[in-house]
């Protein structure tokens, strides 16, 4: 259900914007700690902005400059490297925001065909990253930008700082870093990598980017909801400024947009796109399957079907407890997507279609992701689906690309100063 009244948010919607699950509203309902209201238009529950304004995450959404950011033009086109760039999210997003690549650099084959299909002019380097010299740019480069997958560390000793994460991506990270001396760089991950291995991964990466001579913003999940992408997913992300520049610049994060997005708005005919989303191909489920999420009602789940075929469809995993409430999964209209994963159909992270019996197609899972409709996708379909879910949504990477362009403005504005000062003290 969405409301057209602008003042009220549904359940649903207030449990996103929160991020506390319907059933702890519920029980604050019932406990009178937050209590809905039946909604003037259609006498569903929903709550006043009003309710909302007390929490931190709703006055974000209410009192931001989205449309302020949204004017953000850069000094000069600014120069970027991407590491481990997949099939383009995050080049994208920066690209619109007004970074100019030079090097992408990707292992996955398919995922290079996609980027030079899509931009020919762009520099995509394919192979194994530890094979690339990144001297040549030293100090050529404004921005260093990459989603290493993150691996556990030796601790042995734990006494070479850099050197002790050798064999890692992360360490191939701040090799190019180390080599390039970008002004700023940005790395994003998944949220897991907060508590990998007890928090000591992300302690050892904040230590060597200290020692590599970058000052770390606080790192930061943001929510991609928050961003104009119709989808619940989540990164972290970490943005160092070479410390020669960080003590005359202050880094802020991107404001939220005013609303958040749901399915209908990906894959509809409305504010992000001008057509309902394309044909494409996707995959189908099997008839035994598909006789089974024929009884999910749009956005339900496993708990949804009739007690005999939970055990059917559950098996052992039924008596386990826990939610996994992926399984069996029928998206609704009226709320963000769960978040995509490599494969739109494996019996864990089902995204069924919210009225069609079927998985999400390739334009669809696109769509969730914010990417335009003429980004075509190379390879099997297997791999389009693996790098889609892969990727940095695309409306994200752009509302992180106008937060970095600001923080480039000032460092560029900063420098011309300090070089009109220097010249004046020459020639004094």
């Amino acid at each position: 259900m969405e409301t057209s009244n602008k003042d009220y948010y549904s359940i649903a919607q207030v449990a996103d914007i929160l991020s506390v699950s319907k059933e702890t509203l519920r029980r604050w309902d019932n406990n009178g700690t937050m209590v809905a209201e039946r909604c003037p238009e259609n006498n569903y529950r929903v709550y006043h902005r009003s309710q909302l304004e007390l929490f931190e995450s709703a006055q974000a959404l209410f009192t931001g400059k989205w449309d302020e950011e949204l004017t953000t033009k850069p000094l000069r086109p600014y120069k970027l490297i991407e590491l481990f760039a997949g099939t383009g999210g995050l080049a994208i997003g920066l690209e619109k925001a007004g970074f100019e690549s030079v090097l992408l650099n990707e292992i996955d084959k398919h995922a290079c065909n996609t980027l030079r299909k899509n931009r020919p002019d762009w520099n995509v380097v394919e192979g194994d990253i530890s094979q690339i010299d990144f001297t040549p740019y030293h100090g050529k480069i404004d921005i260093l930008t990459g989603g290493f997958p993150c691996q556990a560390f030796s601790y042995a000793g734990n006494k070479r700082g850099f050197e002790d994460t050798r064999g890692t991506l992360f360490f191939e990270f701040a090799r190019a870093v180390k080599e390039s001396k970008p002004k700023v760089i940005l790395a994003e991950n998944v949220r897991g990598l907060l508590k990998h291995d007890n928090g000591h991964t992300l302690e050892t990466m904040k230590r060597i980017i200290d020692e590599l001579g970058y000052q770390l913003v606080e790192p930061r999940v943001l929510k991609a909801m928050f961003y104009q992408v119709p989808q619940k997913r989540e990164r972290l992300l970490l943005v160092g400024i070479r410390k020669d520049l960080a003590k005359h610049v202050e880094f802020k994060w991107p404001s939220p947009y005013q609303r958040i997005m749901v399915l209908k708005d990906a894959l509809k005919k409305g504010e992000l796109y001008d057509c309902d989303v394309p044909v494409s191909e996707g995959q189908a489920y099997p008839e035994k399957k598909k006789k089974v999420l024929d009884l999910v009602p749009q956005g339900g789940y496993w708990r949804d079907l009739p007690e005999k075929l939970q055990k059917e469809y559950m098996m052992k995993s039924y008596y386990l407890g826990g939610g996994k409430t992926g399984m069996a999964r029928r998206l609704s209209w009226e709320e963000p997507s769960l978040t995509l994963t490599c494969a739109p159909a494996q019996k864990q992270t089902e995204r069924c279609h919210p009225e069609e019996t079927r998985p999400l197609t390739v334009r669809e899972y696109a769509r969730i992701q914010t990417f335009p409709d003429d980004w075509a996708f190379s390879g099997p379909i297997t791999s389009q689906y693996k790098q889609i879910g892969n990727a940095v949504p695309v409306n994200l990477a752009y509302a992180m690309g106008r937060a970095l362009v600001r923080l480039l403005n000032d460092i560029e504005r900063n420098e011309k100063v300090t070089k009109s000062n220097q010249s004046r003290l020459i020639y004094a």
